[in-house]
């Protein structure tokens, strides 16, 4: 962790004129102020003493910083993070950054000193810059991001296999027609779940059509709305829907009951997480299950591992998928 020492000696000062800076005395030349915060910006360094504490004492809190907070698949993320803190008597700080690097930015700052370790999911955001924010040597795990940073832990979802699976699934089923509802651009669930996608139908020599290929953004309206988009196209149709998760597999649900279809004897479809009210739908949803509760656990676990052990080795974890399939995929339709 760098120090108040580190700064005063890089930027060839006393550690008393560092400190007058940063406590907002306006006794130091204003060229020696902006040196001093340059070399601290550079360093790293975090002059509050909240922040500093973080390595003479402990909070017992753990910070949470997850892209939202709302539906199924975030409250089991959370269940399991708080199964993990608990056991090892940690309470949580948590807050969600609607996928706004601004945001995320903000809420780290204001973490800062006020918990031992971090979880940070940003799977629509840049990891990277976001952890380059944090004072070097702070304790955090990413979750669900596919950058490999030396010195941080990672703990993920096989997205692309999960994806591949389910749609040969559908193809050995008899479809050839199958549409995909993706997540939004730039998200790394959404691009992973795609090109498993891609590959299934790449192996079974189909070559992918944009006309089936049709953008949500993970809610239940999303998936509605793509459906609506795919029924007005009579000139290719699908047989099959492959929702890149399950909420936007409901709305398409609901859609098709709307429109008159039948599922699965008209289209089947299919989602990813298995998210527990999957299985209560009408008819129960295929899904690709998501250990979600264990995501958030295994997580936290290796995070109390490195506030506990500052030499503990960070690693990079893929948890496995495994498809349910449920009365949702059926027969190919005839449409």
């Amino acid at each position: 962790m760098v120090t108040i020492k580190d700064v005063a000696r890089q930027a060839d000062v006393s550690v008393a004129t560092v400190s007058r800076v940063f406590s907002g005395a306006n006794v130091v030349r204003e060229e020696t102020s902006k040196r001093i915060r340059d070399v601290a910006a550079r360093l790293r360094y975090t002059p509050h003493v909240g922040a500093r504490s973080l390595t003479t004492s402990k909070t017992n809190t753990l910070g949470v910083l997850l892209p939202d907070l709302y539906g199924e698949f975030f409250s089991e993320i959370i269940r399991g993070i708080d199964a993990a803190a608990r056991r090892s008597g940690y309470h949580l700080l948590v807050s969600s950054s609607h996928s706004d690097s601004r945001e995320v930015a903000s809420a780290m700052r204001s973490m800062r000193g006020r918990v031992d370790g971090l979880v940070l999911m940003s799977p629509d955001l840049d990891a990277k810059a976001l952890v380059a924010t944090l004072p070097e040597g702070h304790p955090l795990i990413l979750l669900n991001a596919s950058v490999k940073q030396r010195g941080v832990a990672s703990v993920r979802i096989g997205n692309s296999r999960g994806a591949k699976a389910m749609v040969q699934h559908l193809l050995e089923h008899g479809h050839s027609r199958i549409a995909i509802i993706s997540g939004a651009k730039h998200n790394i669930d959404s691009e992973q779940r795609r090109n498993g996608y891609r590959a299934a139908l790449a192996e079974a020599g189909i070559s992918p059509d944009s006309r089936l290929e049709v953008e949500g953004d993970f809610t239940e309206d999303s998936g509605y709305e793509a459906v609506r988009k795919m029924l007005a196209n009579r000139s290719c149709r699908p047989t099959a829907i492959f929702a890149a998760n399950d909420a936007m597999a409901i709305g398409a649900l609901s859609a098709l009951r709307e429109a008159g279809a039948r599922v699965p004897d008209d289209f089947a479809v299919a989602g990813f997480d298995d998210i527990p009210i999957a299985r209560h739908m009408t008819p129960p949803l295929s899904s690709v299950h998501v250990p979600i509760a264990d995501l958030g656990e295994r997580a936290t676990e290796n995070l109390i591992a490195a506030v506990s052990n500052p030499k503990h080795r960070a690693r990079h974890e893929i948890l496995r998928t495994a498809l349910v399939i449920r009365e949702s995929c059926g027969p190919p339709g005839h449409a």
